[in-house]
Order: C-alpha cells, then structure tokens, then sequence
C-alpha cells in the first residue's frame, strides 16, 4: 500500500519546512540548498516542480541526481531511523525531512550537507 504523503503535492509541504526553519532563524533560501543537494534540481526545475504541484513521487522520481551522500544521512525522524527505512521513496522523503530537522536545529550548513572533511595537510609538522 503506498503511503498518503507520496501523492501530497510536494509544492504543499514545502512551506512547512521553510516555517519550521525560518521559526528556528534559519531561511527559505537555507531550505532551497538542502533540495537542491538532496535532489539534483537547478532552481528553474525546482520552482517548476512546485507550479506543477508534483507529488512526492514524481518530485523524487523526476530528481536528476539524488546526492550519493544521502545515505550519510542517520538518526531518527517521527520515531523511525532514517537508515533503516526499506520503501525507497519513503526514505527520500525521510532524508528531507531529517535534513530540514538539523537545520531547524541549528546545525552548520556543511554539516547538514555532509560536505567531505578537509583532508590533512600533507607534510604538515
């Protein structure tokens, strides 16, 4: 059975994660990066998505790169570990959901886009 929110307009959900960053001091533009990392969009594709009210399932279906660092993504969304979650568009959708949550937390930008740790310097004394 697929689950409610993979037919939700994802242009309906959206101003909610832009209020619950903006409620923690954050901006919608915070909001934009972490989908565009997540997904691959470019802004142009993106606000289309939204003007066509895609559903979750085509937003993450018609993604064009979903960022191989999302699987860096753990820890616990509505009581479920994000890892851990089989039905693949359910998991897409968790991510966000997990990355909106740490951005809501105050978390640094490139800790929420798992951007690589510098490597050390070679030679350095």
């Amino acid at each position: 059975m697929t689950h409610r929110i993979c037919r939700t307009p994802f242009a309906s959900v959206y101003p909610a994660y832009v209020a619950k960053a903006e409620k923690k001091g954050r901006t919608r533009a915070e909001v934009d990066e972490i989908i565009l990392w997540l997904t691959g969009y470019g802004r142009a594709r993106f606000e289309e998505q939204l003007a066509r009210k895609a559903d979750f399932e085509t937003f993450f279906a018609e993604a064009p790169a979903l960022n191989p660092a999302r699987t860096e993504i753990k820890g616990v969304v509505c009581g479920v570990r994000v890892e851990t979650i089989e039905d693949p568009l359910m998991r897409e959708i968790r991510y966000l959901d997990k990355l909106i949550d740490e951005l809501a937390k105050g978390k640094a930008m490139e800790k929420i886009l798992r951007s690589p740790k510098p490597a050390a310097a070679v030679g350095a004394v």
